[in-house]
């Protein structure tokens, strides 16, 4: 504990002593001053818990060096003790405390009162000193917190902005290729061009609100890696495909160096290949018209380390501590240039983190291109299974029709999805709610249902339970084709005796596969709902 001042003050240096010995086992510094100049000058330079001082002294009294030292901001704590063998009367202590003195001493002064007093005020100053100190904290955290809090909300409010401009954005060209797809003088080449731009603007906004709801589940923890023995070249693969229409129309070259022998991972290859669809995409993105990115993975050390490099725009020096931060995105310093939410980055880490690597990121500033630098720990080579040649799911589709029951109260939806399903010869039928699909099961005994969740007066919980306690309810393959998509919908999808949750938007290709693997189930085999 710090050792807190005590000046004493008396013209005569025998009492100075005195005091000095009656106030030495406190454990404090005890400072000696025989005038009220040399006490002054103590005071103006050091803090003093309390001033324990004569009333009679020549040339300046007491009393009028009370006044000037509480005349004195630094010493409005400080408490002043009066020792007098004179002044003692009522109307001198009243006197006194006018002056500033918050007690009396008489003298002859006994030494376990006079220690009992300035203990007192020691204590007081130093508990008084601690408050301060407490409330210093206090006033300089609620700053921090309020300065936080505005920070925050000065970038949730940009986030919003930016949200409403990226889900804006892709509605545009969407608009303009159905408007091309509507007029009859549309040439094929044109037509063609048109469902490409549908297909690359819907995938864009997936992948916002994909982004979205998986930050939402790293946050609050419930983002779950569904690990297997994968292979890292297939990722990079993947990564790859996904960003090449977006590298071609920005006449861009993707060069690719690889391990020469195979590196396997044991991770979730579909987040993994979210991590570098990203990084990817930024480099893309943040890279000029004609400029090259180049992806290079080594061995080393049980690890394979990933460097995704760009001769883009770099990014300045002041960014990069906070380039993987949530809805951080660094800007041009000439044009502003940004896109996205902010979140591809944020989440690349969180997911590499989440299989025992980390990430990094460099560049040597503006105009200077950026490195993004991966590290994954790999297991040890094995010979990888064989894969079985199916055909595709079409092929399959066109060689085994089934009769599909769609379910969905977005009337766009359902209709959309049974006119593909038709184009493959499959017999299909719509209806809209979920009594309605109870209802049809047994008239047009469908061998797959795909049924949405969300729907009024029935929902699809409610319609698939009903579905598996009718005669014909046990045969028929129930598909949840739907937006909720948390682990806990899921659950609640299997409970309910759906066999496979999709979670909306399905590619086409996507459920076509996934048709073509299903039968009608034997009655014993379904799942009961609970």
């Amino acid at each position: 504990m710090e050792k807190l001042n005590i000046l004493m003050v008396d013209d005569q240096p025998g009492k100075l002593l005195t005091y000095e010995a009656m106030l030495g086992q406190l454990g404090e510094n005890l400072i000696k001053a025989a005038t009220a100049q040399e006490a002054l000058t103590y005071l103006l330079k050091e803090d003093v818990a309390v001033v324990l001082m004569d009333v009679n002294m020549p040339e300046v009294s007491g009393f009028e060096l009370a006044e000037l030292i509480r005349q004195h901001p630094r010493c409005d704590k400080t408490a002043i003790i009066y020792v007098s063998a004179v002044h003692m009367s009522d109307i001198d202590r009243v006197h006194g405390y006018e002056t500033g003195a918050v007690d009396y001493v008489s003298v002859p002064v006994v030494p376990e009162i006079l220690r009992a007093k300035v203990s007192v005020f020691i204590e007081l100053y130093r508990k008084t000193m601690q408050l301060e100190g407490l409330n210093r904290t206090l006033e300089e955290r609620v700053t921090s917190r309020t300065m936080a809090l505005a920070e925050a909300d000065r970038r949730k409010n940009e986030f919003l902005a930016m949200l409403a401009h990226e889900l804006r954005n892709p509605f545009q060209p969407i608009r303009n290729a159905l408007e091309l797809l509507r007029q009859p003088k549309t040439a094929p080449a044109e037509r063609e061009l048109a469902g490409e731009i549908i297909e690359r603007q819907v995938n864009h906004l997936v992948r916002l609100v994909d982004d979205l709801l998986d930050m939402s589940r790293i946050n609050s923890g419930k983002l779950a890696l569904r690990k297997s023995r994968v292979e890292f070249s297939q990722i990079v693969a993947n990564a790859i495909e996904a960003n090449r229409p977006f590298a071609e129309q920005r006449q861009q070259k993707i060069d690719v160096q690889l391990p020469s022998v195979p590196v396997y991972l044991d991770g979730d290859a579909v987040r993994l290949t979210q991590v570098f669809v990203n990084l990817m995409n930024n480099a893309v993105k943040f890279t000029q018209p004609g400029g090259h990115v180049d992806i290079a993975a080594e061995i080393a050390e049980g690890e394979v380390l990933v460097r995704v490099k760009d001769n883009g725009m770099g990014i300045v020096e002041s960014d990069l501590s906070r380039i993987f931060d949530i809805f951080y995105q660094a800007r041009s310093p000439l044009d502003g240039t940004q896109g996205g939410l902010g979140l591809g980055l944020a989440l690349a880490r969180q997911i590499v983190e989440m299989h025992g690597g980390d990430i990094s990121a460099k560049s040597a500033g503006f105009g200077m291109g950026s490195e993004f630098t991966v590290r994954l720990p790999i297991l040890r080579a094995t010979v990888p299974p064989k894969a079985t040649q199916k055909g595709t799911a079409s092929d399959q589709l066109q060689a085994m029709s089934r009769r599909i029951l769609v379910v969905d109260d977005n009337r766009d939806a359902a209709e959309s999805l049974a006119t593909i399903l038709r184009m493959f010869g499959n017999e299909v039928d719509t209806v809209f709610d979920g009594a309605a699909a109870v209802a049809a099961i047994p008239k047009f005994r469908p061998d797959v249902v795909l049924m949405d969740i969300g729907m009024p007066n029935l929902d699809g919980y409610q319609a698939a339970r009903a579905i598996r306690m009718g005669p014909d309810g046990g045969e028929v393959v129930l598909i949840a084709l739907t937006g909720w998509g948390s682990d806990v919908d899921q659950y609640k999808s299997t409970e309910a005796g759906f066999d496979r949750h999709l979670v909306k938007p399905v590619m086409p290709t996507e459920l076509l596969e996934i048709l073509a693997s299903v039968d009608r189930r034997e009655s014993k085999d379904a799942p009961r709902p609970v």
